[in-house]
């Protein structure tokens, strides 16, 4: 498994090496303890040792690495990281939709519904790169329409990191449990009705149901 092409546009080369390193982390085709060297990585992506220093600074920022003097050290994404992971989605989208829920936007309505006849195009054809670009997209535009400074920042901390898992999920759910995707695809339905609703209670349990189904995925998709 590749990190997909499409998703890595307009990115520098020591993004493109971390997103593929972060990949190869997470569905542990580089297993936790293995030392990785700049110089080795530098040679396999044909360049010089500096993006592959970033890349590496990158990862270690995530928590996937130890950076050492030996060289870099494979920590991998454990249960409890996952777990930590979606609490912090949880507590940014449940304040999100809140937030959104008191506010005008009838326009950010009718562009979810159009991300979200995306995912279902994407599923009809069995496309989980597309479909997760579009998940993720869902999620981030709403976010973004928040208009709240620190909370996008505290998302754009997690968002790689979310994404890869993510795609590791989703590609799982396609091949494995197919029968589930018109399941999570009316999952982001409700979301957008939650906002509509203006329900506070039911904005939380629906935010809370979404991101419990989420982490059993993601958590059985790497474990």
């Amino acid at each position: 498994m590749e990190f997909p092409s499409i998703a890595l546009k307009g990115t520098s080369l020591g993004e493109m090496i971390s997103s593929e390193l972060r990949l190869k982390i997470i569905n542990k085709s580089i297993a936790p303890g293995t030392v990785l060297s700049e110089n080795s990585i530098a040679e396999e992506f044909g360049t010089s040792r500096s993006p592959v220093r970033e890349a590496l600074k990158t990862l270690s920022n995530e928590g996937l690495i130890r950076l050492e003097r030996m060289g870099a050290v494979v920590l991998g994404l454990s249960r409890k990281d996952i777990e930590e992971l979606y609490d912090v989605r949880y507590l940014i989208e449940t304040f999100v939709i809140e937030r959104l829920s008191k506010m005008e936007n009838e326009d950010l309505i009718k562009k979810l519904n159009k991300i979200l006849d995306e995912m279902i195009i994407a599923a009809k054809y069995n496309q989980y790169i597309e479909f997760t670009i579009q998940d993720l997209k869902f999620h981030e535009l709403m976010i973004e329409a928040a208009e709240h400074k620190r909370m996008l920042h505290l998302w754009n901390n997690i968002r790689d990191i979310v994404f890869t898992a993510l795609l590791v999920a989703t590609k799982k759910r396609f091949l494995e449990q197919s029968n589930e995707i018109n399941s999570l695809i009316e999952k982001h339905r409700v979301l957008i009705n939650s906002i509509v609703s203006k329900d506070l209670e039911f904005i939380k349990n629906v935010v809370h149901d979404h991101f419990e189904d989420t982490r059993e995925t993601v958590t059985n998709s790497i474990f």
